[in-house]
């Protein structure tokens, strides 16, 4: 089975494709270069690179969020496009979790972190038993020293992983029993991606076609909290 992967849920864009247990191809770019600038590009590269095209793709392993609105959106309408034009399936896998896949051989908790603006990030929290990625706490969206402060007093140790921990990296590194893994395992990757996303697929968990499959936000945007404030605003004034 040759697994797609696509993912532009935050700063880095990253895609792949593996088959079965084998790593065919990997491309990550992590600049604030725009994710509709860098996607198709790097599909269309990497495949031809690899002596690959996208009808060999049997599925299609897509970070459907939290993250970035924009890059969501970016990432789910091109596997969508892919998807309807190839009739490949698609299977969701959500972006803390495939952080926590980066950590594949770690014997300690895992917690994953993505910046969610001001003081709050998107956060999952996750550990491998006998070989397998085990949900401790689902996706939820939490303020940073909250979550720090249970993190310290669990009195176990935890591995923190993803782009934000560089946002509150002099927090983290006060504390004894967090730890922060090498930059390689802070970046999203779509190798994990695919790797998860396959699992999910054996198991037909979060299978998809192009129609029933959607991003997944926890929180309103930006413009729609100033939306609701100012319509807040009006209503009462009157």
């Amino acid at each position: 089975m040759k697994v797609l992967g696509i993912d532009t849920s935050s700063l880095a864009t990253s895609i792949a494709v593996i088959e079965d247990d084998k790593l065919i191809c990997e491309y990550t770019v992590n600049t604030k270069k725009t994710h509709s600038q860098k996607l198709m590009p790097m599909i269309e590269n990497m495949l031809k690179m690899s002596d690959l095209n996208v009808n060999d793709m049997d599925l299609i392993a897509i970070c459907e969020g939290p993250g970035s609105f924009t890059g969501l959106r970016i990432s789910m309408a091109t596997a969508k496009a892919i998807s309807h034009v190839n009739n490949i399936q698609m299977v969701g896998v959500n972006s803390v979790e495939l952080l926590a896949g980066n950590m594949d051989l770690c014997d300690k908790k895992i917690c994953s972190i993505l910046d969610a603006q001001r003081t709050q990030v998107y956060m999952g929290q996750y550990k491998y038993e006998n070989g397998k990625l085990v949900e401790l706490k689902g996706v939820d969206v939490v303020e940073i020293d909250d979550l720090l402060e249970e993190l310290s007093n669990s009195n176990e140790d935890w591995i923190l992983v993803g782009e934000a921990v560089y946002k509150y990296e002099d927090k983290i590194k006060e504390i004894e029993n967090i730890h922060i893994p090498a930059p390689s395992h802070n970046v999203n990757k779509a190798s994990s991606l695919c790797v998860i996303g396959m699992e999910k697929y054996k198991n037909n968990i979060n299978v998809h076609d192009c129609y029933t499959i959607n991003p997944v936000y926890i929180r309103k945007s930006q413009a729609e909290v100033q939306y609701d404030e100012k319509m807040k605003r009006l209503n009462d004034g009157k």
